[in-house]
């Protein structure tokens, strides 16, 4: 039950995530991850069509959360599209690793190390990035606001399990 529900918010958020850039870098940094064979990770299931819904809800969270002005939200929002356009391709790739059995555990444990470096690197780059357009209390209630974004989904998702009584 809990794996089910991990999966769909999973599914859900990506699907809220993404989009063709998105599938496009996330087939790039597929080709550096190679499987025990030395072929690339099969492409299974990377297309997964956006929900604009969800999409378009966090945006407006973040945007009533951040109270950008005109010219700092037309500086921010495409600069935050590409990180989480960046984000979104190295999580996909994490979780193809882990659907896919590799021969070496360790090989494993090493694309998933490899996978956390990656996001903390992006994050790290955004961070400089997101301070060159906002200033620092902005930049630290953007990470506020979508972890409570993502909060609020997860618990929503939780109560409706409930409520369907799975």
């Amino acid at each position: 039950m809990n794996k089910l529900l991990k999966y769909f918010f999973s599914a859900l958020v990506i699907m809220g995530l993404g989009n063709d850039e998105t599938f496009a870098q996330a087939e790039n940094l597929r080709s550096n991850f190679r499987g025990s064979a030395g072929n690339t990770i099969p492409n299974a299931n990377l297309r997964v069509k956006r929900n604009p819904k969800l999409y378009a809800a966090r945006n407006r969270f973040l945007s009533q959360q951040l109270a950008l002005s005109e010219a700092d939200a037309s500086k921010f929002w495409p600069l935050y599209n590409q990180y989480q356009e960046q984000l979104t391709a190295v999580l996909i790739l994490r979780r193809m690793n882990n659907q896919n059995a590799q021969v070496s555990g360790t090989e494993q444990i090493d694309k998933e190390l490899a996978y956390d470096s990656q996001v903390v690197s992006i994050k790290k780059h955004y961070r400089d990035e997101f301070l060159k357009i906002l200033p620092a209390d902005k930049v630290n209630l953007l990470y506020k606001s979508e972890r409570e974004f993502n909060d609020e989904v997860k618990r929503q998702l939780n109560e409706r399990s409930i409520r369907a009584g799975n």
